[in-house]
């Protein structure tokens, strides 16, 4: 402040904690539906959920409801939940926030639930935004009455999740997003209509499926042709995208091991082998595998 004409001469810092500017924030991301494989019918569910309302707001206006507040997408490790959300804020031109449920986990009382509410209060300033909260099960989780001070603070956390679900407009600017590979964890309060609407299952690829997440993984990739996807993709059963992308990697390495330019078929067998085949026990996990 000058003392003389008793001007601001410095602007005084945000009231937003720079530990939630630091989350991880994209203007816009620049993964498209295209890059998601495997996923049509989720992809459907996400654009009228959260794309409709954000870019035709005024079909809502003219029957008169309001659309849902927030989505759950659960399903396991690997599927594309993280790759959806971001998706379809492109889609969208939103600001993309992600938000690790373990980082609102916080030592002091009430630092969990003030970050919240600034979180909040930074995607009420964009002009478009999608919050998506990985692994929401760590602060999501059913309470119950045990005495234990760190789980009240966790359980304080999640009520402020709840309160600010309640506190925005439905045709506002905002939609959240949650993901969790445990959704019966969950407690009921953060899964009732009205907050959390609508949930979208991810489950595991079929042979379709994992083919075209194949080629989505080597669309960039300089490899030989006549490499026969269907054929990798029926000796990955029960994968994931991520198993999938995995493969795509190391039969790369595997070029580079032997000084070559171009990655051939032999190559994406030997990943197979290596990355699957080797590692089955670590593979996703058994409550959501289907055997195609």
């Amino acid at each position: 402040v000058d003392r003389n004409k008793y001007q601001i001469q410095i602007p005084l810092p945000p009231k937003i904690d720079p530990s939630v500017t630091m989350m991880t924030v994209e203007e816009k991301p620049d993964v498209t539906y295209n890059d998601v494989g495997g996923c049509t019918e989720q992809i459907e569910k996400m654009r009228e959920v959260v794309e409709l309302p954000m870019l035709h707001p005024e079909k809502f206006v003219k029957l008169g409801i309001d659309p849902p507040k927030g989505v759950l997408c659960y399903g396991s490790p690997g599927t594309g939940k993280t790759l959806l959300a971001r998706a379809v804020a492109n889609r969208t031109d939103a600001c993309f926030i992600r938000v690790i449920g373990s980082e609102l986990v916080q030592k002091y009382v009430g630092e969990g639930a003030r970050m919240v509410r600034e979180l909040f209060q930074m995607a009420r300033s964009k002009k478009a935004c999608i919050v998506f909260f990985d692994e929401v099960d760590a602060i999501g989780g059913a309470r119950f009455d045990d005495g234990v001070g760190g789980d009240n603070e966790v359980q304080r956390t999640m009520l402020e999740i709840v309160n600010q679900l309640d506190g925005f407009d439905a045709r506002g600017n905002i939609k959240v997003l949650m993901a969790t590979n445990r959704p019966d964890t969950l407690d009921p309060a953060l899964l009732r209509p009205g907050r959390l609407d609508r949930k979208v299952e991810f489950g595991l690829p079929d042979l379709e499926s994992r083919t075209q997440i194949f080629k989505i993984h080597t669309r960039t990739m300089n490899c030989e042709r006549a490499i026969r996807f269907e054929l990798l993709a029926r000796l990955c059963p029960n994968s994931t995208g991520a198993d999938i992308r995995s493969v795509c990697t190391e039969a790369g390495m595997f070029a580079i091991r032997a000084r070559r330019k171009t990655v051939t078929e032999k190559d994406f067998l030997d990943a197979v082998n290596k990355v699957i085949k080797g590692y089955q026990k670590f593979s996703a996990t058994p409550k959501y595998m289907v055997y195609n």
